[in-house]
């Protein structure tokens, strides 16, 4: 039986995340949007579409009047205007309108670029999340942001557009490259840094990889807390960007093709936890405990560049505030400023 978390606003309930091993209980969830007489727009890349497109075009064609397909190339460097811009022409030949809705098949890069094109196009409309990759599920699925880069600027151009449910699938991970795995990972040690030291000892025990199902659902029970609290990020979700700072100012470095997300984040969290400690904020042997854990599932932790080229790159991140940067800071593990 699927797991199954409400996410609410003011109390109410929103949306569903729904946790299976299958997509077999893909179209109950669709059904209960009555879909029946409107359409769904398939939104995914190069590299899921061969793995999962067909399974999933033929349980949601048995949801709706019409399914369309739109497959861009793979890759963060096709988070963009462009690419919108193309989807926007496909959902308008297609006849899209307003009762339609989309559905993002894939990781962190299709969720942001479906949502940010489903808040966009008509003045809004509905979009159904079905991540696919380790850090999609645990983290960019979930919350409502939704974005695209803009030239060499992470998800600049945005917008907060809550989806109509999640729908997660575990058994997408074990078709995930081992880069792909490692990445997610880095998004699991965040939780653990800035709410969890449970999970975080654990996670320098070895113990999560034979139990990934529950760390997972306890990833996105803590997102939800922070979603939930903090709807508009513009309070305490924002120690979810622990590491981000950096790590977006490295993406930017790299032009968004030499460095994923999630391996980008884990050197920025040691470079979070180096500036902590010199500032007398985070406990001494913290940044020394996250790149243990960050080296034992496979992710770097040093970047390559200087550190005052890193600091420059930072400078149009859309977490700073005029030319003063907000870097969440750790006080001990599971405990940030």
């Amino acid at each position: 039986m699927a797991d199954r978390m409400n996410v609410c606003r003011d109390r109410k309930p929103i949306y569903d995340i729904v946790m299976d091993t299958s997509f077999s209980g893909l179209k109950e969830e669709a059904d209960r949007l009555s879909l029946k007489e409107h359409k769904i727009c398939i939104v995914t890349d190069s590299n899921v579409a061969p793995l999962y497109l067909e399974e999933v075009k033929t349980i949601l064609s048995g949801c709706c009047r019409q399914v369309s397909v739109f497959i861009f190339p793979a890759g963060e460097e096709n988070k963009n205007l462009e690419t919108v811009k193309k989807l926007y022409e496909h959902l308008i030949l297609e006849h899209f309108d307003r009762k339609d809705i989309l559905a993002a098949l894939g990781g962190g890069v299709v969720g942001d670029l479906c949502g940010f094109a489903a808040a966009t196009y008509l003045r809004g409309i509905g979009f159904v999340q079905i991540p696919t990759t380790l850090l999609s599920q645990v983290d960019s699925s979930i919350g409502g942001k939704t974005g695209v880069d803009f030239d060499a600027y992470k998800n600049m151009v945005g917008a907060f557009h809550m989806p109509l449910f999640v729908y997660t699938n575990l058994r997408t991970l074990l078709t995930l490259p081992g880069e792909q795995f490692s990445s997610g990972m880095g998004e699991v040690i965040k939780y653990g840094c800035i709410m969890d030291a449970a999970l975080f000892e654990k996670l320098e025990n070895g113990e999560i990889i034979d139990r990934m199902e529950a760390a997972i659902g306890h990833c996105i029970a803590c997102k939800k807390v922070l979603v939930e609290e903090d709807t508009a990020d513009k309070g305490r979700r924002m120690i979810l960007n622990f590491g981000h700072t950096f790590g977006h100012a490295l993406e930017k470095l790299t032009g968004f093709s030499g460095l994923s997300h999630g391996r980008a984040v884990a050197i920025g969290m040691v470079m979070a936890a180096e500036v902590g400690e010199s500032l007398g904020i985070t406990e001494m042997g913290t940044a020394a405990r996250i790149r243990r854990v960050l080296e034992s599932y496979g992710l770097p932790v040093k970047s390559g560049f200087d550190f005052a080229e890193i600091v420059e790159a930072t400078a149009l991140d859309k977490k700073s505030f005029g030319k003063t940067l907000n870097l969440i800071l750790l006080k001990t593990i599971g405990d940030c400023v």
